[in-house]
């Protein structure tokens, strides 16, 4: 028996009653499949027509009504350099206000744990690789992602000041740049992996002879599958109750040039790439440390790239228009 099946006996995990925030979106249907396949039956996850968790009263009222014993906060208002480009404003606000208004919630409730999702866009623009946790206050974020990466950092900082004043059990992690099933493959909400599918896709179909990606192809992302995200928010959920931040990640560094590459090869597009130099390439490099997670509560990915991208294409494939449609 491995050390991963180890850490899943004998919590009494399986008990708890889990109110998930954004538990019907990309991440949070994961966590939904990773609590269920852990033994956890009572969760409850309202969607956002359901319960608007940027009003303080409405957060309030949610999770006290449903008393849970763990809080996993995932609701966020995303998108990729285009979005952050576009609308900063209302990227820091709506970031900014859910996260305060379920940590709140969950203080006034007493709830025995709030875990919290964070993002390593909180990181600085220039961060030795891998990043490290201890990181994350040695400068400012990358300009087009900053007001979202601060507006998550400042609930790392909320759920430390809590702790310190209240006792409340807050965690926080953060995953590295997740792809997988399920993601949104709509242009003005989509990351580069789901972005990149579709543009090649689209251009296979159609019989063009190029495809255009912005930047240079020379920035770096590491890439986490969706499930290993799930899995490891569920064994931070179980099994950490710390006040330091942890990184998720599959120690896996790729350079833009060489996905998209790996995508045309993957979705069966034999045109040519051509970037856009003018467009801009975002953060320079990004890789975790994922040690701290795998020390603390036994996380490790599962999941290559090549493997996750091809079950990511696949999925589009069969899913297209609802994917395409998807805008949150």
């Amino acid at each position: 028996m491995s050390d991963y099946d180890l850490l899943l006996m004998g919590t009494g995990f399986e008990t708890k009653r889990i109110f998930i925030t954004g538990g019907t979106g990309f991440l949070g249907s994961a966590v939904q499949t990773a609590l269920r396949d852990r033994g956890v039956t009572d969760i409850c996850s309202p969607s956002s027509a359901d319960v608007d968790f940027r009003d303080p009263t409405a957060a309030r009222t949610a999770i006290e009504a449903n008393e849970p014993d763990i809080v996993i906060h995932l609701a966020a208002r995303v998108g990729g350099i285009g979005a952050n480009m576009a609308a900063p404003a209302t990227l820091y606000l709506e970031n900014l206000v859910l996260g305060t208004n379920v940590i709140e919630a969950a203080r006034h409730a007493g709830v025995e744990k709030t875990l919290v999702v964070g993002t390593i866009c909180s990181y600085p623009k220039h961060t030795p690789v891998p990043f490290q946790e201890s990181s994350l206050w040695t400068g400012y974020p990358e300009e087009t992602n900053a007001p979202y990466g601060i507006a998550k950092l400042a609930q790392l900082v909320h759920l430390q000041a809590n702790r310190a004043q209240y006792g409340q059990n807050g965690v926080y992690v953060m995953p590295t740049n997740l792809y997988g099933p399920g993601d949104k493959f709509h242009p003005d909400v989509s990351h580069v992996i789901p972005a990149l599918i579709r543009k090649c896709v689209i251009a296979r179909d159609s019989g063009a002879e190029q495809i255009e990606v912005w930047g240079t192809g020379g920035a770096s992302r590491e890439f986490l599958y969706v499930d290993d995200a799930a899995t490891g928010i569920v064994l931070a959920a179980e099994h950490y109750d710390g006040a330091d931040p942890v990184n998720l990640g599959a120690t896996h560094e790729t350079l833009i040039k060489e996905l998209v590459e790996l995508i045309a090869e993957e979705t069966g597009f034999g045109g040519r790439i051509v970037w856009d130099e003018t467009k801009p390439d975002g953060q320079p490099r990004r890789s975790v440390d994922a040690s701290r997670a795998r020390e603390l509560f036994g996380f490790e990915a599962r999941v290559g790239l090549r493997d996750g991208l091809r079950r990511t294409i696949e999925w589009f494939e069969a899913n297209r228009e609802m994917a395409e449609a998807r805008r949150n």
